[in-house]
């Protein structure tokens, strides 16, 4: 479960000081599809990189399985490492490594030794439906392939959680329903959180929730809590 409470966020532009949020607060269950949605400058971005540990400079809460997440940057990479997973709109994908090689890196990064590299790797592509192209290197993919190589290393090291920015959001109808089948499935067979900060309203009606946001704030919708909704 990941739970953060009273979260603001402010940037500084010259002598003003811009609130990004302001003071929002929710939860998410261990096993949910969630997606954060809302215009552009709404904070979903902002509040998608703090609960992925990679913007500390907030004020308020933010737990992890029930541990309060730290703020020394030590301490976070390691749990961003451990038990978390990223997927980017534009894959990052390092272009010299070959598919394998991209999976296989945070189990490096981890310290598994080669063979148990491989073999994780080499399976967790076979989930995702690419076993013939294991030594294909990201441009010679295709954009929906490259997705897929993306999901398939932010699932390797089975995380807890997988923080998604708009995974969507440059491919067609055909290859995103397909991504998100994929990302539906993996979430379901590894019990793995999936937080997606999305435009895209294929990707958000597919998910269990959506948080909408709105000038930094948690938009009101019918729901028990007042600040989430049920999506369709």
């Amino acid at each position: 479960m990941i739970t953060f409470n009273h979260i603001q966020r402010h940037y500084q532009l010259g002598s003003q000081s811009v609130p990004a949020l302001k003071s929002v607060s929710g939860e998410i269950q261990s096993g949910e599809m969630v997606a954060l949605c809302g215009p552009s400058g709404s904070g979903k971005s902002t509040l998608l990189n703090i609960l992925g540990l990679l913007d500390m400079q907030y004020q308020g809460d933010v737990t992890l399985n029930g541990e309060a997440v730290p703020r020394a940057p030590k301490q976070a990479a390691r749990i961003r490492r451990s038990q978390m997973g990223f997927i980017f709109q534009r894959f990052n994908l390092v272009p010299v490594m070959s598919a394998l090689e991209n999976v296989a890196y945070p189990l490096m990064l981890n310290g598994l030794d080669r063979k148990q590299q491989i073999a994780q790797a080499t399976r967790m592509l076979d989930m995702v439906g690419l076993q013939d192209y294991i030594h294909h290197r990201p441009d010679n993919l295709s954009g929906g392939q490259q997705q897929r190589v993306a999901i398939a290393r932010a699932m390797v090291h089975h995380p807890s959680v997988v923080i998604a920015d708009e995974p969507t959001a440059s491919l067609d109808s055909k290859t995103a329903n397909l991504v998100v089948d994929i990302m539906r499935d993996l979430g379901h067979e590894m019990n793995t959180t999936f937080v997606i900060a999305t435009h895209d309203s294929r990707m958000a009606s597919r998910c269990n929730r959506t948080i909408e946001l709105l000038d930094g704030e948690l938009h009101a919708h019918n729901s028990n809590l007042g600040v989430i909704s049920w999506a369709s």
